[in-house]
């Protein structure tokens, strides 16, 4: 096994490191310290020695240090008929290929440990595109676009302020003009809202002339190809599946849509980014307005109220996670990985790298894409990664939040670096939030914020310089080995606690800034009527109440700070607090208020709450209206009887809550005549 164990968390298996060829040297006694497994060593496992990789095959689950030949490794497995697990972890382009490779031993035994840690499946969703596409732009480039594709996808040409557009000698394709006012939908169901839509008469003899436009009319598409030039149709520019832009004044970009849209017929899998549970959203109840994170967050336009919660659309979602990444709850959640999943990755990185002797870990957080480019570069032709560096690869960077930076200086780390492009495909504010939040707890509990940065760069040479400059925060003297596990909140709950637990200056709370996912409410107990509309609006269950007497209770470990308790109160006198106070996610639940309820003036029975009946009452009586003054006053003590005495005072006493001052009798024509007949006028005066 790979780390340290806690109850059944074992690797088992045998690690094979190869040095590619002696061009990495290999520490077997620093990854033997980390992996109580068995380790084999190789010098070409992927050619010459391929045939100790079969006899292997047999032996159990097996973990290669080597990706490149990944595809060999698994061609051999199966023509061998091998049931048994492989996994891969790339030791040569994060550690062997390295001028610090000499030192990289506790490292290789943490990479090759946590390739070891199972992630869950994917789940996909399918797109369907038939190859219906709209090329909407101006007037060469868009034919020469439809010119390109015709043979490929079924084209139709929307041209935006045509000018002077020679007829085309056979009709290929259909070409309108129009300009394009609302668009909706993802690769395989577009739908376009075009004004000025006008189409050519067939007589055009030198140039295209248009007929009568009309405003309003509606286009459905699988593919969108924008060479307009202007502004992007959709949020988040090049987020929107099967919506692909260029500039028409760059060839180089065309000449890219030209080659993207031609492959772009058929059913595509598409990843299920976000898993969401409706019965935690925090967004809304009985229509005041909670929690906003994710709809503030969101780059693609992917997310939109939908009653007390918000509805995610997996089609349009361009995989973020800045919604998961801020959502307090957890009823948004990221799944590649999930976040239990992915912090145990982490512990087993970080613990390992401990038990092999390594010191001084640095995290290093990159994606897939941009940071594995870049990484490989830095290896194959600058220096490579510092031996302390410990790459961990995630989806996205955006959908790192606090609870896993958290858990990274909990497990030891001095530093944590986000990886991120020179310029990001899209808006980071999320990423913006969970850095200036960290930053506060790392200073709030002496760890230091110095060590947690973004590093925006696509120089290979400038990420390893950047990785050896790094501000360091302070160590904790006691690295946590907690093993997460839960949903989202619960992992978040119990990294936040080990990282106030292991901090280099402990203290029970620390102030944060408004937005925090976890804090209290400041109750005025004087104005509180204890009506319990918080209560019923808190999502989290972190106000409560008692079923046999009047109480307002609190457990600010279940507080998500999304205010809907103070936007709900009818006496505004909630406020929000955020901070993390361990002390009081350690309490429980405490009482807030709590008093006699009030007893019925008739049969003493108790109901409702002492505050809330004599607010009430003192506010009718001082109103002056007709209704509870005078002989009518009388109707106020009915708001002081419980349900069964106020209806048995409604009927047997006579006191109708509803009874207006009598009115005049309706003067009739026998009335009229009677008066007439006793010389009275029509006023009925004498």
């Amino acid at each position: 096994m790979c780390g340290e164990a806690v109850g059944e968390d074992t690797v088992a298996g045998t690690i094979v490191v190869c040095s590619c060829e002696g061009t990495m040297p290999l520490d077997t006694a620093a990854i033997t310290r980390g992996c109580a497994g068995t380790v084999v060593t190789a010098e070409q496992l992927c050619r010459r020695e391929l045939g100790r990789f079969k006899a292997l095959l047999g032996t159990g689950d097996l973990t290669i240090g080597c990706t490149q030949e990944q595809p060999l490794f698994e061609e051999t497995a199966s023509d061998a008929g091998v049931a048994h697990q492989i996994r891969y972890a790339n030791v040569r382009e994060t550690a062997g290929w390295s001028v610090d490779a000499g030192a990289a031993g506790p490292k290789m035994a943490a990479l090759f440990a946590a390739a070891g840690e199972p992630m869950p499946d994917i789940s996909l969703l399918a797109l369907e595109s038939k190859g219906v596409a709209l090329v909407y732009g101006v007037d060469a480039v868009a034919l020469e676009v439809a010119r390109r594709l015709a043979d490929r996808l079924d084209i139709t040409v929307l041209l935006s302020n045509p000018t002077e557009v020679p007829p085309p000698r056979t009709t290929a394709f259909p070409v309108l003009k129009g300009t394009i006012r609302k668009a909706a939908g993802v690769l395989g169901s577009f739908e376009l809202g075009v004004d000025d839509l006008a189409e050519p008469a067939p007589s055009s003899r030198s140039t295209l002339v248009f007929g009568p436009a009309r405003d309003g009319a509606t286009s459905h598409a699988d593919l969108v190809l924008d060479v307009t030039g202007g502004r992007s149709l959709f949020a988040g520019d090049g987020l929107r599946a099967g919506y692909l832009r260029a500039d028409p004044r760059v060839p180089a970009q065309v000449e890219a849509l030209i080659t993207q849209a031609a492959d772009l017929v058929g059913t595509f899998d598409k990843p299920r980014y976000i898993q969401f549970t409706e019965s935690l959203c925090a967004h809304s109840r009985s229509r005041k307005i909670g929690c906003t994170r994710c709809l503030d967050l969101c780059p693609a336009g992917a997310i939109e109220p939908a009653g007390d919660t918000v509805a995610i659309d997996p089609a349009i979602c361009a995989g973020c996670g800045q919604c998961a990444a801020a959502c307090p709850t957890g009823a948004a959640s990221y799944a590649l990985p999930t976040a239990d999943a992915l912090m145990r990755r982490l512990r087993t990185l970080m613990v390992t790298y401990r038990t092999a002797g390594g010191l001084a870990p640095q995290l290093l957080l990159h994606d897939g894409d941009h940071g594995v480019q870049l990484i490989d570069a830095a290896a194959r032709f600058g220096d490579g990664l510092p031996a302390t560096v410990l790459p961990l690869q995630v989806n996205e960077i955006t959908q790192v939040g606090s609870e896993l930076i958290a858990a990274a200086f909990a497990f030891g780390a001095v530093s944590v670096v986000l990886l991120s492009r020179a310029k990001p495909k899209h808006d980071q504010l999320g990423l913006e939030r969970t850095v200036a939040l960290s930053h506060q707890l790392l200073d709030g509990f002496g760890y230091g914020a110095a060590g947690l940065s973004v590093l925006q760069t696509d120089d290979p040479d400038h990420l390893v310089q950047a990785l050896r400059t790094v501000p360091r925060s302070l160590p904790t003297a006691t690295p946590a080995s907690f093993l997460p596990i839960g949903d989202k909140r619960g992992v978040l709950q119990t990294a936040m606690k080990e990282f106030a637990r292991v901090a280099p200056t402990p203290v029970d709370r620390v102030a944060l800034p408004a937005g925090a996912p976890f804090g209290a409410v400041d109750v005025q107990v004087a104005g509180c009527t204890l009506c319990l509309a918080c209560v019923s609006a808190c999502p989290t269950s972190a106000l409560g109440d008692n079923p046999d007497q009047p109480t307002l209770t609190f457990n600010e470990s279940l507080c998500v700070q999304c205010g809907l308790c103070a936007n709900t109160c009818p006496e505004s006198v909630i406020t929000l607090v955020p901070q993390l106070d361990i002390a009081a996610w350690s309490a429980g639940t405490r009482t807030l208020k709590t008093e006699e309820p009030f007893r019925c003036i008739r049969c003493d029975s108790a109901f409702g709450t002492r505050a809330q009946i004599e607010k009430v009452t003192q506010k009718l009586s001082g109103m002056g209206h007709w209704m509870f003054s005078g002989e009518n006053e009388k109707r106020l003590t009915l708001l002081q009887m419980c349900e069964k005495c106020r209806a048995e005072a409604t009927i047997i006493d006579a006191v109708d809550p509803y009874a207006t001052t009598p009115r005049p009798r309706a003067r009739t024509t026998e009335d009229y005549l009677r008066e007439r007949a006793a010389g009275k006028d029509e006023f009925g005066e004498g």
